[in-house]
């Protein structure tokens, strides 16, 4: 139904256009009629007829054209995010405004012509600089505008509490956040880019059962941190296109938003430093925020199972915190009294070296 009204609609528009042209024709000198008013509403009538029949006739191939340049343009609409489109839709109007301003003095001249073809050249390069420059320059624009509204509030210094944390993969699937976040040291606005929610349901997709369940806690952690915490979370539909790695393009969003990256990936983490980005790391965070132990310091642990050494025995803390207890062998299954010997940090965290308080104070 749709396609025959269209059909009709098509052949109203070629006898439109033939009407017009014959209209153009004869006023311009290139065809000359008879003074005769009924032939010259035949011939009328014939052209645009002639025009609204071949018109209706192609009908079907125009209207599939029309159809695959619809869904050309969506597709090319699909590679630019909101913000993209926003910006060139404005600059194509302040662009349209210019020319009109600018033809206005040419068409009023009265030279036949000039008037016309001078319109459509400067709609023609003011139209096309309005939709391009906007999007070359959209990260300037942003950046003046986030600086006017900044100044606009008192003028107040975009400091570590207003600045974003872009949000990795990993970071997410590990689960941490969610609780940091929620005790309110970290404050948003908390990015997590498009390409980011997609690899994380291409992860929650995989046949790998274990990868699997790893993406789906971290769209798990998403939606709780999105929906329990009371924390500003933005998702950034901007495009990285020159790059196709993640990791490059969260490098690389994040030094366009001026933002931080937080993560717990070492080789991230120490990418980010040699680019100048400044590097959340929640497992240095978590750390940080370990117990201090000094050499000589009583401990109560038990002892879970054997060391690599012999006769080592190993305990651990309830934050996960390894206790290397020197002859604790024997005490395997036991809750025991220790004595800190000695406490080493390593990259992979903090390692205790410890001994049976009864020992020590056998050798006392």
């Amino acid at each position: 139904m749709v396609d025959k009204i269209l059909k009709i609609v098509i052949g109203i528009f070629g006898m439109l256009l033939g009407f017009s042209l014959l209209s153009l024709f004869v006023n311009l000198g290139l065809i000359y009629l008879v003074r005769d008013g009924w032939i010259n509403l035949a011939i009328y009538l014939g052209v645009s007829l002639l025009f609204g029949i071949i018109f209706f006739s192609l009908s079907a191939k125009i209207i599939e054209k029309s159809r695959q340049l619809v869904r050309l343009i969506e597709k090319e609409l699909e590679r630019f995010s909101a913000y993209d489109i926003a910006i060139s839709s404005v600059g194509l109007i302040i662009g349209l405004l210019i020319a009109f301003l600018l033809s206005q003095p040419i068409i009023n001249l009265g030279i036949p012509y000039v008037g016309v073809v001078s319109s459509i050249v400067l709609y023609g390069i003011f139209g096309y600089l309005g939709l391009t420059i906007p999007n070359r320059k959209k990260d300037d624009i942003q950046n003046n505008l986030g600086n006017i509204r900044r100044s606009s509030k008192d003028k107040v210094k975009f400091s570590n509490k207003t600045c974003p944390k872009v949000l990795d993969t990993s970071v997410i699937i590990d689960g941490r956040i969610a609780d940091i976040c929620k005790t309110g040291f970290i404050e948003g606005p908390l990015i997590i880019p498009q390409f980011i929610l997609e690899e994380l349901q291409h992860i929650a997709d995989s046949s790998d059962s274990l990868k699997r369940n790893r993406g789906r806690r971290g769209l798990d952690i998403l939606n709780k941190i999105q929906k329990e915490l009371d924390i500003e979370v933005i998702i950034s539909d901007r495009k990285i296109d020159d790059v196709e790695e993640v990791d490059s393009k969260l490098l690389k969003l994040t030094q366009i938003l001026k933002g931080k990256i937080l993560t717990n990936d070492y080789n991230l983490n120490k990418v980010a430093e040699v680019q100048g980005i400044e590097v959340l790391n929640i497992n240095e965070l978590a750390n940080a925020v370990k117990p201090i132990v000094l050499p000589g310091e009583e401990m109560v642990v038990t002892i879970i199972k054997d060391g690599k050494e012999l006769n080592q025995g190993l305990a651990y803390l309830d934050d996960g915190t390894m206790i290397v207890v020197e002859g604790g062998r024997k005490y395997i299954g036991e809750t025991i009294d220790v004595i800190v010997t000695s406490v080493l940090q390593t990259s992979a965290g903090r390692m205790i070296f410890a001994k049976p308080k009864s020992m020590v104070d056998r050798a006392v």
